[in-house]
């Protein structure tokens, strides 16, 4: 059968540009079909606009905490449209520099302005706002990468009050005074610490005994600490009965005076649009079913990103279309990382992990050692003032890393240090014995590396190198050594 292409990707966030660019480079024909604005959730929702603004407020904090550096604090207000302009620029620079049609363009995609619907498994219908005709175009493969939504959850009243979810939070005109958040997970948490900062009452309201429940129980409660230190109120366990204007009736007769709710309690696929029935992919209510190369039940249509309802991060959408594309194109068995994603909620400190946590391998009876090292021991932490923070390791006896959990400032540059080991199956010895520059973060990696190292030298040991090279002193240091590591 001949085609137009023969690579058709469909959807231009993360995932869809990845994928459409390493289709084309790896010489495929290829056309991006995007319905939206190319850049996807990442560039106008979500990781850019969230983390430009959580800069802002986390310079502001340190302008009023700046005691601690020695210097006079600052407690002057900030105008909102200067901080959200600020935001809206590096929006607009990071699209032009890296999303734009003349980006793919140059890299030989074709781009379409249009949406597109499945008339059969080699064939889609495009429609577009700027021409009124429909036509059809062919290929021999698919990429399907329409990304995700947030999901509005069913609330007596929520038509009255003013409704917020990352898609409208980044076109705020004014600051709400009084910001009421559900959800508890890494947008929620983030975008919480961000309003307080920046001169909100926000309150919390979170489904679980704790906030980001996927994150290591123990870090996670020391970040909980942090948040509540600044202000920021959180709820756990707490259920809306109804909302309207100014105010959050809980169960239980609480309430909660607010201004604006944002939500951030999910999301789903944008699945709609597509008329998958017509060609018989197969669904889940978290999005398209594929296997771990990315392939659908229909043999030459491929998903990744959040429409998989996988892992909803842009380093995992990139890395899914990376799978996609290789085993759509070269039909090399390439498989997504599934134990060794690595996770970071940007507040400050910042929260990482990667491979399996602590309760998870308790839960699987698996055998491991917990290696730990606190911030406050970590040079370049204390000449920071951010002491606030723990670095923990888990490995087998054999120094094998199963995973490992990280608060602290800049954790999520540190974590894929650990990433890179379970990637490449570097042993905590190898990361003991490898030299790290001083004083840096990811010197702590290394520092809870060492106490491994210091285990494998036990008293005992040390009494067998005495004999053995005539040695008279004694296994004091190596006792003390272990002492302090434990």
């Amino acid at each position: 059968m001949t085609t137009d292409y023969d690579m058709v990707v469909i959807g231009g966030g993360a995932a869809g540009l990845t994928a459409a660019g390493m289709s084309a480079v790896l010489g495929a024909r290829t056309a991006l079909i995007a319905e939206h604005k190319l850049g996807g959730d990442c560039t106008w929702h979500g990781c850019v606009p969230s983390k430009s603004l959580l800069k802002s407020a986390r310079v502001a904090h340190e302008m009023r905490s700046a005691a601690k550096y020695g210097l006079v604090p600052s407690g002057a207000s900030h105008e909102w449209s200067r901080i959200i302009g600020r935001v809206h620029s590096i929006r607009e620079y990071v699209y032009e520099d890296a999303d734009a049609p003349p980006n793919m363009e140059k890299l030989g995609v074709e781009v379409i302005a249009a949406r597109a619907r499945f008339v059969n498994r080699n064939s889609v219908e495009i429609t577009s706002s700027e021409s009124a005709g429909r036509r059809v175009v062919t290929s021999r493969r698919f990429i399907l990468a329409t990304g995700s939504k947030p999901v509005i959850p069913e609330i007596a009243g929520i038509d009255s009050v003013p409704i917020l979810t990352n898609e409208s939070l980044f076109e705020l005109e004014e600051r709400p005074q009084r910001l009421l958040v559900l959800g508890a997970g890494p947008v929620g948490i983030e975008m919480a610490q961000a309003f307080q900062r920046l001169g909100s009452e926000v309150t919390v309201l979170g489904r679980s005994e704790r906030i980001l429940s996927r994150d290591d129980s123990e870090l996670a409660r020391m970040l909980e600490r942090c948040l509540q230190g600044e202000g920021v109120r959180l709820l756990h366990g707490a259920q809306i009965e109804r909302l309207e204007p100014g105010l959050a009736h809980l169960k239980g007769g609480v309430t909660v005076p607010m201004d604006a709710v944002l939500v951030a309690v999910g999301r789903r696929p944008n699945l709609e649009t597509l008329h998958l029935q017509a060609i018989g992919v197969n669904t889940a209510e978290k999005g398209i079913i594929v296997d771990r190369h990315c392939r659908t039940n229909v043999k030459n249509i491929f998903a990744c990103g959040d429409i998989t309802g996988k892992y909803l991060f842009t380093h995992m959408a990139e890395h899914t279309a990376k799978v996609a594309a290789m085993n759509a194109i070269l039909r090399v068995p390439s498989s997504i990382k599934e134990d060794r994603v690595p996770w970071c909620t940007f507040t400050d400190p910042e929260l990482a992990h990667v491979g399996l946590g602590e309760e998870e391998l308790r839960t699987r009876g698996q055998k491991f050692q917990v290696y730990r090292f606190p911030f406050s021991k970590l040079d370049r932490a204390v000449t920071e003032s951010e002491s606030t923070g723990l670095v923990k390791v888990f490995a087998n006896t054999r120094g094998k890393v199963l995973g490992a959990s990280i608060l602290g400032a800049n954790a999520g540059e540190m974590i894929a240090g650990y990433a890179l080991a379970m990637n490449a199956k570097i042993g905590l010895g190898a990361i003991s014995s490898t030299i790290h520059p001083y004083p840096t973060y990811a010197l702590g990696n290394r520092r809870a590396a060492d106490i491994f190292a210091t285990r494998v030298l036990t008293p005992s040991r040390v009494t067998w190198i005495q004999r053995l090279f005539r040695l008279r002193g004694s296994t004091r240091g190596i006792t003390s050594l272990q002492q302090s590591a434990d």
